[in-house]
């Protein structure tokens, strides 16, 4: 006795008349409706993030490893934070000592929800005065507040502009020039950045991980220094 011929495809199975399942969807998270502090006197401290589009706050992870390489204590140092979004690098500098954090954000309405969270950070009670009296958020266009800055006089500028806005060499040359001479840039994108990308803007990478689609780097000024690089 023959076995019956199993059916060639899932189409040649069916019963007659039967129609075929429409193919699933690829479901995409929603994004996060808060993003924790996790280092400094503000740990834990959970900041609500808008749903905007293109609004991507900087994995945990990523901030973790992040401040690992700059260092946990920032105290003393200043700060400027040019694509501000849900604030969490800023803010997390602030938790983390730093002695001035300017936040810039261009969109109103992170600009009022910025200021909400920097109310929030204000009435909590500290053991003792913090860098918040030096936190600043100021409504502005990221690169136009980048040539505004003072040439040398911050240490720590973070860089996460708008993954499809042509805005990073910009965004690198201006940033490059406000840099103290032992400062760091960090920078957030969709590609990786090498030293022969970056030459014109006198800058190096000191650091680069990859997490998913995102490129994070530290990013230092190149010093000649008896034919080295620092």
């Amino acid at each position: 006795m023959k076995k019956p011929i199993k059916p060639t495809s899932k189409s040649a199975g069916r019963a007659p008349g039967a129609t075929a399942k429409p193919p699933r969807v690829p479901v995409h998270k929603r994004q996060p409706g808060e993003v924790r502090l996790i280092g400094g006197q503000w740990k834990r401290i959970k900041l609500k993030v808008a749903d905007r589009p293109g609004l991507r706050p900087t994995p945990d992870r990523v901030r973790e490893t992040l401040f690992n390489w700059l260092g946990q204590d920032l105290s003393g140092l200043r700060c400027v934070d040019a694509f501000a979004g849900t604030g969490a690098l800023g803010f997390e500098a602030a938790s983390r000592g730093a002695a001035q954090v300017l936040l810039v954000e261009q969109d109103a309405s992170l600009v009022i929800q910025l200021q909400r969270v920097l109310s929030q950070l204000q009435a909590l009670e500290l053991p003792e005065p913090g860098p918040i009296q030096k936190l600043l958020v100021q409504r502005g266009e990221g690169v136009a507040s980048l040539r505004q800055l003072a040439p040398g006089s911050q240490d720590v500028i973070f860089l996460d502009p708008p993954f499809d806005a042509d805005l990073y060499e910009s965004a690198l040359s201006s940033a490059a020039r406000a840099l103290a001479p032992k400062g760091s840039i960090y920078l957030e994108s969709p590609k990786a950045w090498t030293d022969a990308m970056l030459e014109p803007m006198g800058l190096v990478v000191y650091r680069h991980l990859k997490a998913g689609a995102v490129h994070a780097h530290v990013l230092r000024a190149t010093i000649p220094i008896d034919g080295m690089v620092a």
